[in-house]
Order: structure tokens, then sequence, then C-alpha cells
């Protein structure tokens, strides 16, 4: 995926709904990052910045075109918004709102994409930066200083953890495979200690392949490290979690 794609902020209560969108905006070549709620969407517009939100209107407790007027008065991030009422006057009231664009459900998810680049095209100014901040529940990891905080209290990091974490912070929402991890960890050694590690590793081990299990096992290692630092429940990760089969991905808040 690239990370400098755009960013969409996918709000929406049908966990369904969600889903699909976020499986198929991916695969268009989008970073998405998806919100339960209007509450929700708060947390992550706080740390994070979007090229384009994606926002369905009715939704219980804060309603989209609600959230949507607030949103307006305090940044110009492209709007979207997604209804079950398609009549004129709904529509009228969104984009007076200050929605971008308004699309009735159901709807094709082609139309949509093709909303979508037709809003980027004319706004190239909401293409991202980058995210400052990831809350990660009690816990918020700065991205410009690469810190770990937890309220006033910096949450010590050794440098493996420190180095697992900006490699999953600059791709939330994001899988990322135990041989990205081991291909990004290896960049920060010199070409001659990682070929004296490998040949260690073979020795060793006798077969590369064994070797190549031993430096997975050694991620997972580090990973249950890391998360005892950021998990209420290690056991149960709730903010770094494991995709069966693909690896490991970042979930903030």
């Amino acid at each position: 995926m690239n990370q400098h794609a755009p960013h969409l902020l996918i709000v929406d209560d049908d966990e369904r709904i969600r889903s699909l969108l976020h499986k198929f905006l991916i695969r268009n070549g989008f970073l998405v990052t998806s919100a339960r709620d209007a509450a929700h969407a708060r947390r992550l517009l706080a740390g994070l910045e979007f090229s384009l939100i994606v926002l369905d209107v009715m939704m219980p407790g804060e309603d989209g075109l609600t959230l949507t007027r607030d949103l307006r008065g305090k940044m110009s991030t492209p709007i979207l918004l997604l209804t079950a009422r398609g009549e004129t006057r709904d529509r009228i009231e969104g984009l007076e709102a200050g929605a971008d664009d308004y699309l009735a459900k159901p709807f094709e998810p082609k139309e949509l994409l093709l909303r979508i680049n037709a809003i980027l095209r004319r706004v190239p100014q909401a293409q991202v930066t980058g995210p400052k901040m990831l809350t990660l529940g009690a816990l918020r990891y700065e991205l410009e200083r690469g810190e770990l905080w937890h309220g006033e209290a910096l949450v010590r990091l050794t440098a493996t953890e420190a180095h697992l974490m900006r490699i999953f912070a600059g791709k939330p929402g994001e899988v990322v495979s135990r041989m990205d991890l081991i291909e990004e960890m290896g960049r920060d050694k010199s070409p001659e200690a990682r070929a004296a590690e490998l040949k260690a590793a073979e020795l060793k081990a006798g077969d590369a392949s064994i070797a190549a299990s031993g430096q997975d096992r050694a991620i997972d290692v580090q990973i249950t490290r890391l998360r005892r630092k950021i998990e209420p429940d290690p056991r149960e990760p709730r903010y770094l979690q494991t995709v069966r089969g693909a690896g490991y991905m970042l979930v903030p808040e």
C-alpha cells in the first residue's frame, strides 16, 4: 500500500457496510480508517489528517448532518454523505450542512469510487501530510518524536520496540507481514551485520528455511513484549492485532 495514497475516514454504524467499504476502497488504492459513530470519528480526527470523510447520515447519537455542520466550522476536509434518504430536500439539507457530495443508499461501489475521485480532483489540497498522533486507549503515540505516553508519563520502549512502533504507526489499519517487519527491522543495520546474522542463523540451524522460521519467532517475541506495554490485556490484543496468515495490524482508536 502506498503510504502517500489518499487517506479516507469511513463513518457508519453498520459494521457490515464499514467492512465492505473498507475492503473495497483499500483494493482501489486508498488508505482507509473506519469509525463506528460520530464520537469515534471525533477521536480519530483529533489525531489523524484525512483526505476525505465518507459519512453516514442516519446514525444513533450524533447524526451525520450534525457532525458535518460542526466539522465544517473547524476544517476543510471534504465530506461525502451517505444516506438511505435520497429525496431532493434531503440532498439539499446535506449540501447546506457543508457536505461536498451526497450519495443515496443503496449505491454501486463503483459510483462511490467515482464520486470520491471527483472530489479529490477538485480539492488537491486535501491530500494528507500524515498523522500527528495515534490514540491507543489511555496511551497516545506521537509520531514526530516517536514517543509513547500514558498521560504525562513517558512509556519506556526498547530500541526494537520503538522501531516496531514507528513501522506500525506509519501504516495504521494496514496489515504488515512478518517478512516486511524483518526487512524493515534489518534496514537499520549495515549490510555486513545483516549478512553475518543470516550466516550465523544458517550455520546454527543448518537450513535456511529453519533460519527464516527463527526470524519469524523472534518477531513474534518482540510483538509480545510490545503488547505488554500498549495493551490493557496482552492476551486479547485490541490495538496490535494478529491477522491470521497475514501478519500484524495496528488499530488505533
